[in-house]
């Protein structure tokens, strides 16, 4: 595995500015980048399928739970999207490009804990206002690459817990637990959830911390 190539920083014409939450600026790298990176690692040997997805009414957003695989190694991770509205009528506007951002989201987020653009996780400062020239928009759509699987109309699945509240203690110790049985240190399990969901580990919900652990049993 070309790890040097995976971990390479991109070059300052790629990397796209949007707005976080409390106002920071969060930079990030459009979905069509990360496949172009993940091509020239892997010789276009990758795939990448959507094992769960789900729709939350509570939170109006989509969820994703993808699989990235490369070389025999395969990385899981979710994704998500705010379900975009009509603002005089409220109703969806397009499901199906939710779904396919929320895809782009868990893909990029996979492809970090390989290494591609990691660094832009972890190194998140309040800039202020956009630098000129970059968007503040995320991409749509699943990135054209090796992707085997989209959202469908099969059978929804489930994830487990409240959508809405913060994981639990017992959900807590199973992550550690797990994350110590697969030769991970503590803090390597907190940057993975960091990659993961862009969030504090302490700070998921019952049903992130569920999908957090099954990834955690995946590796």
């Amino acid at each position: 595995m070309n790890r040097a190539l995976l971990e390479k920083p991109f070059e300052p014409s790629q990397i796209k500015q949007r707005q976080g939450k409390f106002g920071h600026i969060l930079d990030y790298v459009e979905g069509h980048v990360v496949t172009s990176r993940l091509n020239d690692a892997f010789d276009g040997n990758w795939s990448f399928e959507v094992v769960k997805y789900r729709i939350l009414k509570d939170t109006d957003e989509v969820l994703v739970l993808g699989k990235l695989t490369a070389e025999g190694v395969t990385k899981m991770a979710f994704g998500s999207k705010e379900i975009e509205r009509s603002k005089d009528t409220k109703a969806i506007i397009s499901l199906g490009d939710d779904l396919k951002a929320a895809s782009t989201d868990a893909l990029k987020k996979a492809a970090s804990l390989l290494g591609v653009g990691l660094y832009l996780y972890s190194d998140q400062r309040p800039n202020g206002k956009p630098e000129e020239g970059k968007s503040e928009t995320p991409d749509k759509g699943l990135p054209k690459g090796n992707e085997k699987n989209q959202p469908g109309p099969k059978n929804e699945p489930s994830f487990e817990g409240d959508n809405g509240s913060r994981l639990t203690n017992k959900q807590l110790a199973m992550i550690f637990a797990v994350g110590k049985s697969k030769g991970l240190q503590t803090k390597e399990i907190k940057d993975k959830a960091l990659a993961t969901f862009n969030k504090n580990l302490n700070f998921l919900t019952k049903a992130e911390a569920s999908i957090f652990i099954n990834a955690l049993q995946a590796l």
